[in-house]
């Protein structure tokens, strides 16, 4: 009986509602959203490309650089196109099941990302640290198995999010108000006990997001010490610099997501519902978005090859006839 009545308060589908109250400005407001989705595959496919045959760019900093280019284009890529499909066509259906594995990547994907930031720190941190022993700590096999435990931690700590989800009793309707499936949009919707939900999904946070930027913390206080300590205030600046991308791209991630965390669950009555939409749709695209270009404008190694692409130039090959002459 218990079952027939769990099965019967599931329902097929859940409508998503976009931005409510902006309904008429959808068409509007979708547009910059196309845009910088635009900008973030190709920023991101682009850096891919240019570090996988930039015989320069073969380093673990930039291996980093790739999985997070991947784990932005994965994350953007599992709520953007549904979003754009409700701004543009009105489609805003989605399965039960669609949306609980909407949830899971967008969850899973956001922690992924906050993990490869603190493992770039940390790849700094050894960088200005241990030089010499640079390429001795951080070997291929040490990239892969720190990231893959990256991604499996993420895993590990999202999946509960749907087990969660879907055991609760949808009775009040299958109206989200939100623009794809987010975990406490969804549980909220639910006329059942969502303390659970709400507990752990803070737990998750504090765990996961706590504990790396601990990590990122600490690793730029060594950093900082480390370059104190330095003679040369060209050594310095030289050293410190090396690091200017990867605090953007830390101040770009985590400030979006610490407002849409802190005002999804503290200031759910004082800020306008629109905006906290708005917001967290922003805090899954601005990074994607910006992250190519922080690193494409900061980085040099980057920027060179960038242009040597573009201006098709042939130095190397040069450079091996001449050393044959020779």
């Amino acid at each position: 009986m218990s079952e027939a009545n769990s099965s019967s308060l599931t329902p097929e589908f859940f409508i998503l509602n976009g931005i409510r109250g902006l309904e008429d400005a959808h068409v509007w407001i979708s547009l910059p959203f196309c845009f910088m989705y635009m900008i973030a595959v190709v920023g991101n496919c682009g850096l891919i490309y240019l570090i996988g045959h930039e015989e320069a760019l073969h380093r673990p900093m930039y291996y980093f650089l790739t999985l997070l280019s991947f784990t932005d284009i994965t994350l953007c890529t599992t709520t953007v196109p549904n979003m754009l499909c409700i701004f543009w066509f009105n489609l805003k259906k989605i399965g039960f099941k669609a949306c609980l594995a909407q949830m899971f990547f967008v969850h899973t994907f956001t922690a992924t990302e906050s993990g490869m930031l603190m493992l770039m720190a940390l790849d700094r941190y050894v960088a200005i640290c241990y030089p010499l022993r640079y390429g001795t700590i951080l070997t291929n096999p040490v990239i892969a198995k720190a990231s893959l435990a990256t991604f499996l931690r993420s895993v590990a700590f999202i999946l509960p999010f749907t087990f969660l989800t879907k055991r609760l009793p949808y009775c009040r309707g299958n109206l989200i108000p939100h623009a794809y499936c987010d975990h406490m949009s969804v549980a909220k919707i639910s006329c059942g006990n969502v303390k659970i939900n709400a507990v752990y999904g803070l737990l998750v946070a504090l765990v996961v997001c706590a504990f790396d930027i601990f990590c990122i913390t600490v690793s730029y206080t060594m950093i900082l010490r480390a370059v104190m300590n330095l003679s040369s205030a060209d050594a310095r600046h030289k050293a410190f610099s090396t690091c200017t991308s990867h605090i953007c791209a830390i101040v770009i991630t985590y400030v979006p997501a610490f407002f849409n965390f802190f005002t999804h669950r503290f200031g759910a009555h004082t800020i306008p519902h629109h905006i906290h939409i708005i917001v967290a749709n922003l805090y899954l695209l601005l990074p994607a978005t910006m992250n190519p270009i922080v690193y494409g404008v900061k980085t040099k190694q980057i920027r060179e090859s960038v242009i040597k692409f573009f201006s098709g130039d042939k130095s190397d090959i040069v450079d091996i006839k001449g050393l044959k002459n020779k």
